[in-house]
């Protein structure tokens, strides 16, 4: 006799031979598993698919690189350039403008340093705008006054023709002192690595083109 069996035997459900409206299904314990067994596997399966997927995966597979962020916020982080000591300065230009130096961090330029009264500066100027032009977009060229008022700057600017070019204010001296220059002309060449060169005196056409060449190699 079977749990059926019993249950119509005893009374407690009716019979469907008796009752044939009566319809009952009574599921032995074992099958009653078989559903509850299959979802446990299931979702150890789906479990262990996800512990060996890859949290850098997205969902087609493939790995997504890790967000790298620059100075503004977007890019890849980077470290800064380390500002020589001798572009450790803030000054303005002589039209006024604020400049400084360490925005010439990692970039080759040429610091061409003169005072307003100096007639050896005002000789070589002409020879300096050219270099300047003929190495624009590689080097930069800038003049850098000292030894006299912001007035008398702008006049010598004017009156060699120099404008194009940026020139700063060293009123105090220090620009000059920084680069070791003790008396006009002079110029400096920086070199994107850091390097700096001091020049005491004027140079010809030529010296000064491969000196600028020689910033701009292997870059």
């Amino acid at each position: 006799m079977d749990r059926a069996d019993a249950f119509w035997f005893a009374g407690i459900l009716p019979s469907p031979a008796t009752d044939p409206e009566v319809t009952m299904t009574i599921t032995s314990p074992s099958e009653r598993r078989l559903p509850a067994l299959a979802a446990v596997v299931t979702a150890a399966v789906l479990g262990l698919t996800a512990c060996a997927a890859d949290p850098g995966e997205v969902a087609d597979g493939s790995a997504e690189a890790p967000a790298t962020r620059g100075p503004d916020g977007s890019g890849t982080d980077a470290a800064p350039a380390e500002v020589p000591d001798a572009l450790a300065f803030d000054t303005r230009t002589v039209d006024g403008d604020d400049f400084s130096g360490s925005s010439l961090t990692g970039e080759p330029a040429v610091l061409w340093f003169w005072a307003p009264w100096c007639t050896v500066c005002r000789g070589e100027a002409a020879g300096v705008l050219d270099a300047a032009d003929r190495h624009s977009g590689d080097v930069a060229f800038l003049g850098v006054a000292g030894l006299g008022e912001v007035d008398a700057m702008r006049g010598f600017v004017s009156d060699t023709g120099t404008g194009e070019m940026t020139h700063l204010v060293d009123e105090d001296g220090s620009i000059w002192s920084g680069f070791g220059v003790a008396s006009q002309p002079a110029f400096a060449f920086l070199g994107a690595d850091g390097s700096v060169e001091t020049v005491q005196g004027t140079l010809t056409d030529d010296d000064l083109d491969a000196r600028v060449e020689a910033l701009t190699e292997g870059s």
